[in-house]
């Protein structure tokens, strides 16, 4: 469909004297109409519309659209700005994990001992901070203005609650501080499954590498439904599609889909991971550690634990479902600006919804590991 087609004002944006139907077929058109906003260029049908082949309007489309989306426009340009100090932190980041798993492999002991110290000695730093600040705010008489009289009942209620932490935090180690060596256990157990399956460690890049390729998929459906229709000739020229009857509920299916999905292909890998790690744990022979443990896990996991992932993944689909349509309806009272019974008894569904929705995951990953 040309741009001249297009009413402006009840009047067509080329001359009066042209008729609609030389639009684009007229050479005179070029003269007596407007210039598009995109050089010409042959297309190719896609989804029943008509796609550019030249790349430059396809770069001038970009660009365009990526100037008029601000928030897009703001995170590309923070990242671009930033790339080097992104590039280097990810870096960093990757080599101290590799620092701490081969650290852990060896003195997995003391480096538990170490964490559980710096943590107590942080939140006590952080303790001994807040009430200074709050002894110094006390015996500052130059306090008059009432928002620092708020910041002093801040720093209060910072102070209390830290301590609370902190005193929490001590008890609970004291109570548990035999369950450490259990701690330490359970490190020394996983560093032996890693180092006779180091392939575990790319086990979530695969896993995201197949996730990717399923919401390009289900992306590329979206599309198919939102531009399904039948083709229909309307006065001027111009075809419009209808929609077929029904298509409206294939959206809330494909939707589902997702979600489930998405979480049948995640409970795959820690089905796969728990196999693995399982075989590895209860090798009879210690020396001889077992080959290709994560193929063996994969093979088990197809052949005969399909149905309890398919049906702990709807499960929790059945679940994520309402919560989300809870949450959808928070945001929109919350611009709406409802009352305030309303709000907070969708705050109570979202929580309950959000328990029971963990307390879900947490029974697959025990179902995952007993499985086997």
């Amino acid at each position: 469909m040309n741009s001249c087609n297009l009413e402006v004002k009840g009047s067509f944006l080329c001359v009066y004297s042209l008729n609609s139907f030389n639009y684009t077929h007229s050479p005179k058109a070029d003269s007596l109409c407007p210039r598009l906003p995109v050089p010409p260029s042959k297309s190719f049908p896609l989804f029943n519309r008509c796609v550019p082949q030249t790349p430059e309007c396809c770069s001038l489309f970009a660009s365009v659209l990526i100037n008029d989306v601000d928030t897009l426009h703001r995170i590309l340009s923070g990242i671009m700005s930033g790339r080097d100090t992104i590039l280097g932190l990810c870096i960093l980041a990757l080599a101290l994990s590799l620092a701490m798993m081969f650290t852990f492999r060896f003195i997995t002991t003391l480096l538990v001992h170490i964490f559980i110290s710096l943590v107590i000695l942080g939140l006590l730093f952080v303790c001994g901070v807040l009430w200074w600040l709050y002894y110094d705010y006390t015996n500052d008489l130059s306090i008059e203005l009432d928002t620092e009289r708020e910041n002093m009942k801040c720093v209060l209620g910072f102070a209390i609650v830290s301590t609370g932490i902190t005193a929490v935090l001590l008890v609970l180690i004291f109570v548990l501080r035999k369950r450490i060596k259990l701690t330490v256990e359970l490190f020394q157990i996983t560093n032996k499954a890693i180092s006779s399956a180091p392939f575990l460690l790319f086990q979530p890049l695969w896993t995201f590498a197949i996730l990717i390729f399923f919401w390009v998929l289900w992306v590329a459906v979206l599309l198919s439904l939102g531009t399904a229709g039948a083709a229909q000739v309307m006065e001027g020229g111009q075809v419009e599609y209808k929609p077929l009857s029904g298509i409206r509920y294939m959206w809330s299916y494909h939707l589902i889909g997702l979600i489930w999905t998405s979480e049948f292909i995640l409970a795959c890998q820690q089905m796969t991971i728990a196999g693995a790690v399982v075989t590895c744990y209860f090798n009879r022979s210690k020396n001889d550690p077992p080959d290709h443990p994560i193929l063996s896990s994969l093979s088990i996991l197809f052949f005969y634990h399909q149905g309890t992932i398919v049906k702990g993944s709807f499960l929790i689909s059945v679940v994520r479902i309402p919560r989300i349509i809870v949450m959808y309806m928070q945001n929109a009272l919350k611009e709406q600006q409802h009352g305030a019974l309303s709000r907070y008894l969708f705050r109570c569904c979202y929580c309950c919804f959000w328990c029971l929705d963990k307390y879900l995951l947490h029974l697959n990953q025990e179902i995952h590991l007993t499985s086997h």
